[in-house]
């Protein structure tokens, strides 16, 4: 089992990494892709995660989460990807921090992670980038971040400059189970939601404890391992969901795994509140000819999942 699951599930202290390059500056240049039409909606009242995936609970239906990693192929086509992804009916967006070791991640996140950190990605030119697009957005965006970068920042500075940023959540994927409550807390003075994650092998009790610490929803990791596209999704998910929501009326949302309408089906037909679909969707992106090119894989892939969903 990976460590970051190990690290939700044992509770057992980690060895630190140290991975962003040197914070930059994000400088705002006339895109390379064709600029999709988007109108400020800074004025409309801001959902939380929970609210937004509560809401959706309450119509009957189930959200989509898809995940990209920022900076890759650059941050002018995150940008792009951003607004391309609520455009096709995302209901929360999960932006990937770039990190030089990624090892909650398979080879397709880990290789797109280097291709930012490569472009020179930086911490402070994420936040740069969200700060300019969060307003235009009507879905909240979540923050996936390994603990490393957080640490080098310092905690509190770091959730601060993502609330300025317009960031409304962060899953700490390697965060140590004993040191929840202390980013809760200094997540909470920011108004930011902690997702925490459980897997399918956490014992019952420690189940019951994340569900109880999770802000904005309940992660459920469907497989023992990192993640990439599977061809099938593990048959244990199914009852995990059922004792997961016997213990929580919190939204569960799963994830790690999945790659194809199919996928996404039969993960809602089992009660799922929402599905999270990242290597999949970072593939599309990352590894096309071009920039605009990939913004149109992005864009023919998302919606095929979205029209899976009920």
């Amino acid at each position: 089992m990976v460590r970051a699951v190990a690290a939700a599930t044992s509770g057992a202290s980690i060895d630190l990494a140290v991975a962003m390059s040197t914070p930059g500056r994000f400088v705002v240049r006339a895109p390379r892709v064709p600029s999709l039409a988007h109108v400020p909606v800074a004025d409309r009242p801001a959902l939380s995660v929970a609210q937004t995936l509560s809401k959706i609970k309450e119509q009957g239906k189930t959200a989509f989460i898809p995940y990209i990693t920022a900076g890759d192929p650059d941050l002018e086509t995150t940008a792009e990807a951003l607004r391309l992804l609520e455009a096709c009916g995302a209901d929360v967006i999960e932006l990937g921090m770039p990190f030089s070791d990624p090892y909650a991640d398979g080879p397709v996140i880990q290789a797109s992670a280097a291709r930012a950190l490569a472009g020179r990605t930086t911490i402070d030119a994420v936040l740069s980038m969200l700060k300019e697009v969060t307003p235009e957005l009507s879905c909240p965006v979540v923050l996936f971040s390994y603990l490393g970068p957080i640490v080098r920042r310092g905690a509190a500075k770091f959730m601060a400059a993502a609330k300025e940023a317009g960031v409304k959540g962060l899953i700490v994927p390697d965060l140590p189970y004993a040191e929840t409550c202390e980013f809760r807390n200094e997540a909470v003075r920011n108004g930011l939601e902690l997702v925490l994650l459980t897997a399918p092998t956490t014992p019952a009790e420690r189940t019951k404890e994340i569900a109880e610490a999770s802000q904005g929803f309940v992660y459920l990791v469907s497989v023992n391992g990192v993640t990439g596209p599977r061809a099938n999704v593990d048959p244990r998910v199914k009852d995990r969901l059922k004792e997961i929501k016997q213990v929580t009326d919190k939204a569960v949302a799963v994830g790690f795994g999945i790659s194809t309408p199919e996928h996404v089906r039969q993960i809602a037909g089992w009660g799922a509140d929402a599905v999270i679909i990242g290597s999949a969707m970072v593939k599309q992106l990352g590894e096309a000819a071009s920039p605009r090119e990939g913004l149109k894989k992005l864009e023919e892939y998302a919606r095929s999942l979205k029209d899976a969903l009920p």
